[in-house]
């Protein structure tokens, strides 16, 4: 009868509760980023020479160079949840807190090439650049503004298991950890759609 009642509180799927309601969660986050590339790309076709000529005025420097950093914060997020299932203290603290760079790199340059915009003067726009400029700017700012704040959020438990595992009673829940793993590489899988998308499917005229 114990055996029965102690199973009861087993997943029935054989999943964490904790992994599921993620998996739950990520499927209505690509439904919502969904409608956002469905409708840009239906307002794209019909204004392409605006989105054409827009799209030409962002840095796909700075946006390469983010693409990067989130490619590598998905390695060290694996690295780190690696190494706390193994026990490794010090790598798991390392790896996690190069991710925890990475997330705020990301954000740094995104702040960088925001200001870029809003302090950009030319003929077509005298008074910078804003989501106001034009649909294109709209969408822009809009999907790469609700990408950053999903960086956010995934920083801040990052940071509270890192600060954790640096108390006495340390940090050793790797599923927890694995649950946010699942977050991060949606967050970067996400902005690997974004980058294409938003600044390569268009030729520059500069």
């Amino acid at each position: 009868m114990s055996a029965g009642l102690s199973l009861a509180h087993e997943p029935v799927s054989g999943v964490p509760h904790g992994k599921l309601a993620m998996w739950i969660f990520l499927a209505s986050e690509i439904m919502f980023f969904s409608g956002f590339f469905g409708a840009f790309i239906v307002l794209r076709n019909s204004n392409l020479e605006m989105f054409s000529h827009s799209a030409a005025e962002l840095n796909k420097w700075l946006a390469l160079l983010n693409t990067a950093v989130l490619i590598g914060s998905s390695l060290t997020m694996a690295l780190s949840i690696l190494n706390l299932q193994r026990g490794n203290k010090k790598n798991f603290q390392l790896f996690l807190g190069l991710t925890i760079v990475c997330g705020f790199i990301f954000l740094v340059v995104k702040t960088i090439e925001y200001s870029s915009k809003f302090n950009h003067v030319d003929p077509v726009f005298p008074h910078g650049i804003y989501p106001s400029s034009n649909v294109f700017f709209a969408f822009y700012f809009t999907m790469t503004g609700f990408h950053a704040l999903h960086v956010i959020c995934g920083l801040i438990p990052m940071i509270f298991m890192l600060s954790k595992s640096f108390t006495k009673e340390g940090y050793n829940k790797p599923v927890k950890l694995e649950t946010l793993g699942l977050y991060w590489h949606f967050v970067d899988l996400v902005w690997i759609f974004l980058f294409p998308i938003l600044y390569l499917i268009f030729p520059s005229h500069h």
